[in-house]
């Protein structure tokens, strides 16, 4: 769990440093933007562990989602999906600390019929996404004169 906050604060950490400009703006021929990462982010926790492990209805899993793209609104700020992020991540802490690492999750929607997943390959695979998204947010800070690395 350690891993996954302090990814999760880095990541919140660099989209910070970000002027207002920068964080709405791609750099990448992918064409997504850093907040639209830090939403992408978010949902990938609600994903997997409220829809996921716990099995609970979420009304858009793919809300950080228009098509087939990532999508910010421009109403949405950097402050709220912040507090969106920070505030999905300490639901994840919770659940963490209430459950064994061997419990598997609940059948559901989430794994589209295949066997829920337990709850310590849920971390990995975030573990994992954090880390290849901080990578690659890494390389949109250094091309916008941001700081780079941990």
């Amino acid at each position: 769990m350690r891993y996954l906050d302090y990814f999760r604060e880095i990541l919140l950490a660099k989209v910070s440093a970000l002027s207002d400009d920068e964080v709405r703006r791609s750099r990448l021929p992918s064409g997504w933007t850093p907040l639209e990462l830090l939403k992408h982010l978010r949902y990938v926790e609600l994903r997997w562990i409220e829809w996921g492990f716990e099995g609970c209805d979420v009304d858009d899993p793919w809300g950080d989602r228009r098509g087939d793209r990532w999508y910010v609104a421009p109403d949405e700020t950097r402050d709220s999906l912040a507090a969106s992020l920070r505030a999905q991540g300490a639901h994840t802490a919770s659940v963490v600390a209430s459950s064994d690492l061997a419990a598997v999750g609940a059948p559901g929607p989430r794994w589209d019929g295949a066997a829920p997943a337990t709850l310590e390959r849920v971390l990995f695979h975030l573990v994992q996404e954090y880390a290849r998204h901080l990578g690659h947010l890494d390389v949109v800070a250094e091309l916008a004169g941001g700081s780079v690395g941990e």
